[in-house]
């Protein structure tokens, strides 16, 4: 019984969020549907940047939104994103993004949506990568 169980985890989509400090902070999450990519780059004059791309283009919206669910539930929505030339990835960058981490780290779901396309995002494992998402955000520069 213990090495059907071992099996059966072995076979399912692995939903971890994956930080890394270099060469800028980076959180991604892949799964099936859609992957995600959180930034910072000091370097930009919008250090923070969201990517979400799908299999499919997302279609020309005039706003995209997350709706976060859980605890800390909230609703983002901006009409400053931008396709990438074959629409299957949608990016929004801004200055600050302390809303969008912490509806990543508090919340267990959430939904990415531009028009009529939608994105569902599993976040039950986002937490322990956020937090050193954000510690990344504060670490001395050399």
């Amino acid at each position: 019984m213990r090495h059907l169980a071992a099996l059966l985890l072995l076979a399912s989509p692995a939903a971890a969020w994956d930080f890394t400090p270099v060469p800028v902070c980076t959180l991604s999450h892949e799964a099936p549907g859609v992957s995600v990519r959180v930034t910072f780059d000091p370097a930009q004059q919008q250090p923070y940047a969201i990517a979400l791309t799908r299999p499919e283009a997302w279609p020309a919206a005039p706003a995209f939104a997350i709706r976060f669910d859980g605890p800390a539930g909230m609703t983002i929505t901006t009409d400053r994103h931008r396709l990438s030339p074959d629409g299957r990835t949608l990016t929004v960058t801004d200055t600050g993004f302390g809303n969008v981490l912490d509806g990543l780290e508090f919340n267990t779901g959430a939904t990415a949506t531009a028009g009529p396309a939608a994105a569902p995002l599993d976040l039950t494992a986002a937490a322990p990568a956020v937090r050193d998402f954000r510690s990344c955000l504060t670490a001395p520069t050399v």
